[in-house]
């Protein structure tokens, strides 16, 4: 099946360019939304994506339209290769299902992980720095209270209060909540 997804950032742009540029494909089924691509977290992307099935071919005008990073780029491009579907991109010219297109899309994802590699690199660089000058910390422990870590951890238990209002009594993140009863269930041990 043919399937076009066409995005615009707000209800004030009109999405007929894209409209226009994508009907010579002869689409099937159109998926088409007004909200910003600054994450992957949009109604019609999730529900093209469920939609799509092996053998289908999703057609965008542009990258920037799917994804504004490349690492959201890149994890939608993986999830589509691992349903057997085909991404074709008018504006860039490229195919998932040809070769050319693939090796593309391969090395943009080549480079993006290399910016990453460079990335954690210098980070590693910049904190040796500043523990030679004794400006780095580290993640800061925070000092729970045993008192009323354990009157919340039997609330918890039975089922009094949920992981979630445990963690704001705490004044804690849900994973910090999560550290803190693994490291009370491993002392417990």
């Amino acid at each position: 099946m043919k399937i076009a997804y066409v995005r615009v950032s707000t209800v004030e742009q009109n999405e007929q360019r894209q409209v226009v540029a994508l009907e010579k494909h002869g689409i099937e089924k159109w998926y088409i939304e007004k909200v910003s691509g600054k994450d992957t977290n949009r109604p019609k992307l999730k529900e093209m994506l469920d939609f799509a099935r092996d053998g289908d071919t999703i057609y965008i005008h542009d990258f920037s339209r799917l994804a504004r990073s490349t690492k959201d780029l890149l994890d939608i491009v993986e999830q589509l290769n691992n349903k057997g579907i085909h991404l074709v991109s008018n504006k860039e010219n490229i195919d998932s299902s040809t070769p050319t297109g693939k090796l593309m899309l391969t090395m943009i994802g080549a480079i993006a992980e290399f910016e990453r590699q460079n990335l954690l690199e210098r980070q590693k660089e910049g904190i040796a720095i500043a523990k030679e000058q004794g400006k780095f910390k580290g993640g800061q422990v925070k000092k729970i209270d045993d008192t009323l870590f354990n009157s919340l951890l039997e609330q918890y238990n039975t089922r009094a209060i949920t992981k979630k209002e445990f963690a704001e009594k705490l004044n804690v993140s849900r994973p910090t909540l999560d550290k803190l009863l693994k490291d009370r269930a491993e002392q417990a041990v």
